[in-house]
């Protein structure tokens, strides 16, 4: 048995040997000097992975602005428009309530006038029991795009939001 323990130990031996060997030869063929080399990857990461994510959280966060301005506009315009004394003075508070909705999400230079569209299901409008449907579209213009590259291509993504309002049953014509 003695022989089998010897032979093991001088494999042993050997192998420890040639990978110190090997080791000592790729350390002195190649010295790394890696000084400094965080403080790229660092950078290198920074710009390959957080900037697109801060640019993705900016577009969600007007996205979901607009969402909230068409929503609130939408069923507050149709509202107005209802219980307003007449069709003109309705149209007047919708516009009113469009525009207060678009202000209030950072959307003051949009048109409330052309972003809202108005629809009755009757002839005349507001007739008892029949329904009104407000419709607000915004566009939202993708952010920090020059207008040079805005203009040779539309970087903009439309949200719009339908409400449906019904004029009271027991209410005289108007």
């Amino acid at each position: 048995m003695r022989p089998v323990r010897r032979l093991v130990d001088r494999a042993r031996r050997q192998a420890l040997t040639w990978s110190g060997r090997l080791r000592d030869r790729l350390e002195a063929r190649a010295p790394l000097d890696e000084s400094g080399s965080a403080i790229v990857e660092f950078l290198g990461v920074t710009l390959v992975l957080l900037v697109p994510t801060v640019y993705l959280v900016l577009v969600l966060g007007r996205l979901q602005a607009a969402a909230f301005a068409a929503e609130s506009g939408a069923a507050q315009a149709a509202r107005a428009f209802v219980i307003a004394d007449d069709v003109a003075a309705g149209e007047r508070a919708a516009v009113a309530t469009v525009r207060l909705a678009l202000e209030d999400q950072g959307f003051g230079g949009t048109d409330a006038a052309s972003a809202l569209m108005l629809e009755c299901s009757t002839t005349p409008c507001r007739e008892p029991g029949s329904t009104v449907a407000t419709r607000v579209q915004v566009d939202v213009p993708l952010p920090f795009v020059p207008d040079l590259v805005r203009d040779a291509v539309p970087l903009s993504v439309r949200v719009a939001a339908e409400h449906l309002a019904a004029v009271d049953l027991y209410a005289g014509s108007r």
